[in-house]
């Protein structure tokens, strides 16, 4: 009569042939990416921060352009020549050469200088947020690439898990320990492992491309040997008492501020002083000329634009308010996430060791013959959980620490900026 355990070398064949690919697929990777804190020195160089650095620049540029006083202006008339009658060619002509000095009085030139520094001090703290937001973005990309290897190993490992899992059930199979059921689905869980290390595999590329590109390295990075998830953020990190955001918004009202008077000034009026020379041609003669022209504000007096300013004043107030409201709440908030991923990777570690220790007894009872295969699997389920759980513990507490790091304006991990 056949036996009806004929069908286990498939499944002894098929184990083989996992095992083989799970081998190829994990080559010897040679080029880790530097460390984050190298990198973090080079964060300088990130397309965000060289903008935010050029757009400084320009604000500098129109400090020094709003101190230059405005060019005179140098005019020829020339009156009484080329009519008729007496006027007839140019023996009578009047000539006369002037030149012509905006005297920028009420406070013009002053008022625009202060306006110009006001955002030039704007554009230098939008320079120091984008600095701390390049950081931050640097270390999330690393953590995640180095969270998404790990979970590759992971997956490896439980590949790995399952296949000697598998086999364990094979051997009771041929022995008649088992039924045939459980032999397929032995086969059915090493397949469903060999699945979840292909996408491990897949998101662990992804971060790689990705920190490859943040980064801007010259080479694809293809590990990651320095750790950072396993890095315990500085406890003493104390930032100043107003986020960045916070100083960039108090910039941006005081900018508004001084915008207001620089339009009242405009509705002022424009006085210009002038001194020239003029020729009278039929007395072979010449005299200086002086002159003083203003404007008369009878129709325009800038009121539109007071009220622009003044309106655009309020809303950068409303827009400080909100910004000291929320970053007291988002510190705080940040803090706490802080503490709980904290408590979090603790637990989870005493998890990862429990659920070691459980699936190492479940393992002997099970080749024992005292453990059912349900048991097994259940235990092994757990392993691998806690481990994942691990990782993301670990991914929860740098996010955290990047919160607080960008509230505190700081790079996460280093010194105040």
């Amino acid at each position: 009569m056949p036996s009806p355990y004929r069908r286990p070398p498939r499944l002894a064949a098929g184990c083989a042939m996992v095992a083989l690919a799970t081998a190829l697929a994990g080559p010897a990777w040679a080029d880790p990416a530097p460390a984050f804190e190298i990198l973090l020195q080079q964060v300088g160089a990130a397309p965000a921060t060289v903008e935010a650095d050029a757009l400084r620049d320009a604000a500098e540029a129109r400090v020094r352009q709003a101190r230059v006083r405005p060019n005179p202006t140098l005019a020829l008339d020339v009156e009484n020549a080329f009519g008729s009658g007496p006027f007839e060619g140019f023996g009578n002509a009047e000539t006369t050469l002037g030149l012509t000095q905006e005297l920028e009085l009420w406070g013009r030139r002053g008022a625009r200088v202060d306006v110009a520094r006001a955002e030039a001090g704007t554009a230098a703290l939008r320079r120091d947020l984008a600095l701390v937001e390049a950081a931050g973005r640097l270390a999330l990309v690393y953590a995640e690439a180095e969270a998404a290897e790990r979970r590759f190993h992971l997956a490896e490992e439980a590949l790995s898990v399952t296949l000697a899992d598998a086999r364990a059930a094979l051997t009771l199979v041929e022995e008649g320990r088992e039924p045939m059921v459980r032999a397929l689905q032995g086969e059915s869980e090493a397949a469903t492992a060999r699945a979840s290390l292909d996408e491990a595999q897949a998101e662990r590329d992804a971060a790689f491309a990705r920190l490859t590109a943040i980064a801007m390295l010259p080479t694809p990075v293809t590990g990651i040997e320095a750790s950072l998830i396993d890095q315990v953020p500085p406890a003493s990190m104390v930032g100043g008492d107003a986020t960045p955001v916070v100083r960039v918004a108090e910039a941006e009202r005081d900018a508004a501020e001084r915008r207001i008077a620089i339009e009242r000034i405009q509705s002022r009026p424009d006085v210009s002083a002038s001194v020239g020379m003029r020729r009278y041609e039929a007395e072979d003669a010449t005299a200086l000329t002086f002159g003083l022209s203003l404007t008369l504000p009878l129709f325009d007096q800038n009121r539109g634009n007071i009220d622009a300013a003044q309106a655009e004043y309020r809303a950068a107030e409303a827009r400080l308010m909100s910004a000291r409201q929320e970053a007291q709440a988002d510190r705080n908030a940040a803090k706490a996430r802080l503490n709980a991923s904290a408590s979090r990777v603790s637990a989870t570690d005493a998890g990862v060791a429990a659920a070691q220790e459980a699936y190492r007894l479940s393992r002997i009872g099970f080749d024992a013959g005292r453990i059912s295969q349900l048991e097994l699997r259940s235990s092994r389920a757990a392993l691998i959980s806690a481990r994942n759980a691990a990782v993301d513990a670990r991914l929860a507490r740098v996010r955290a620490e990047i919160d607080l790091a960008r509230l505190q304006g700081r790079a996460p991990f280093g010194a105040v900026q």
